[in-house]
């Protein structure tokens, strides 16, 4: 496959790549040809395949929950199954499963091609996005049952631990932020989720921060000071679960571009080569050998490098290539896309914009609607 006419996000660079089987074979600003399939692009944006370093795939189908502020996870989760309690019963009885799916379909529509989850491992085998799970995850220093030993288990000693920590604005979250680095006996690598409370010092005892601006933003009035812990941590972005935030991560990313915590650059890169290179995966730059996860994008007119890159949405996208599998791509496509199966596509439509996801969506919509026709979703089935 030939990718023809794109330009790479956050620069001028108007390059052509070819992809062979799941790799990125070459990049040439010259004109490529193999007798394979060729796609050409007018005014489009390439990048990785965002990588979303933190949801709760099965908690997607919630609408936000929460109607004040909070001082920390605690009084959330407190005052969460005190209020919601019907409103959290009615997106449980849907099975599990489904709900992991609609997680993955979610990530996928947006041009997510890895996510790491945070929960009970999955052991999903051939899914539509990579679904990160090699590293030990735990919940909070406060949730988490045997926290301390489990951080310490000899057996997972190689397994990068993955917990939310100083998700609050008082002393309860800052403390436990010492609590948690003290008991890490082994000095296992700490990936930090939230780390609101988390001062320079308390950072420099991470590896990576996952920030989840406008989850925390929800809850808390109040973000991780990435600013400064990117001085001694690597910053990795995420979603959280739409319990506390927006189903669309151009929404979050939108929000903390505005906060101005980081510039376009570094910010871009908590996408694709921070969490790359913290989660060791093949991908997250446009290179030659990386893993062909891709997606390309209308860029909007009159605006060039990182603001075409952050103006996007999914309704923009035009396609999504994870592994150098089509997974996603616009209508708009067809007629280049003459040979392909579209019996393993299903038509959905995104603020007006028609597109082509690989699986049953329209199925799975309808099987969650029989357990609970309340939920809405941000697409609709053609």
């Amino acid at each position: 496959m030939i990718l023809n006419n794109v330009k790479v996000a956050g620069t001028d660079e108007q390059v052509n790549i070819r992809v062979d089987k799941n790799m990125i074979a070459q990049i040439s600003p010259l004109s490529l040809t193999d007798g394979s399939l060729q796609l050409t692009f007018v005014n489009a944006v390439i990048f990785p395949g965002l990588i979303n370093s933190h949801d709760h795939l099965d908690f997607n189908l919630f609408s936000p929950l929460g109607n004040k502020t909070y001082s920390n996870y605690t009084e959330w989760g407190k005052h969460l199954h005190e209020t919601y309690k019907e409103e959290i019963a009615a997106i449980l009885k849907i099975p599990f499963l489904m709900r992991v799916q609609w997680g993955i379909f979610k990530n996928l529509i947006c041009g997510v091609t890895t996510v790491v989850n945070h929960g009970e491992r999955l052991g999903l085998g051939n899914n539509l996005i990579t679904v990160f799970e090699q590293c030990q995850s735990l919940h909070s220093v406060h949730f988490e049952k045997q926290w301390r030993f489990k951080l310490n288990n000899p057996f997972k000693l190689n397994l990068p631990a993955t917990i939310h920590i100083g998700e609050g604005s008082d002393e309860l979250a800052s403390g436990e932020i010492d609590e948690l680095t003290r008991w890490n006996l082994f000095n296992k690598k700490l990936i930090g989720i939230h780390a609101v409370a988390m001062s320079q010092y308390q950072a420099k005892k991470f590896k990576a921060i996952i920030w989840c601006p406008e989850s925390n933003y929800f809850l808390l009035n109040k973000i991780a000071p990435v600013n400064i812990l990117e001085k001694n941590a690597a910053v990795l972005f995420g979603t959280d679960s739409t319990l506390t935030g927006n189903w669309d991560i151009w929404q979050h990313l939108k929000f903390a571009r505005a906060t101005k915590m980081l510039d376009d650059r570094p910010l871009y890169h908590t996408l694709n080569q921070n969490p790359a290179a913290i989660w060791q995966l093949n991908c997250g730059e446009i290179a030659r050998g990386k893993d062909a996860d891709l997606v390309v994008a209308n860029t909007k007119p009159g605006k060039t490098s990182y603001d075409s890159f952050f103006s996007i949405g999914p309704a923009d996208l035009l396609l999504v290539v994870h592994k150098g599998n089509i997974r996603l791509f616009d209508e708009t496509l067809l007629t280049q896309l003459k040979a392909i199966d579209l019996n393993k596509y299903s038509k959905i439509c995104i603020n007006g914009s028609y597109k082509y996801i690989q699986g049953d969506l329209p199925g799975l919509i309808e099987k969650i609607k029989g357990y609970n026709p309340e939920v809405n979703f941000p697409v609709s089935t053609a």
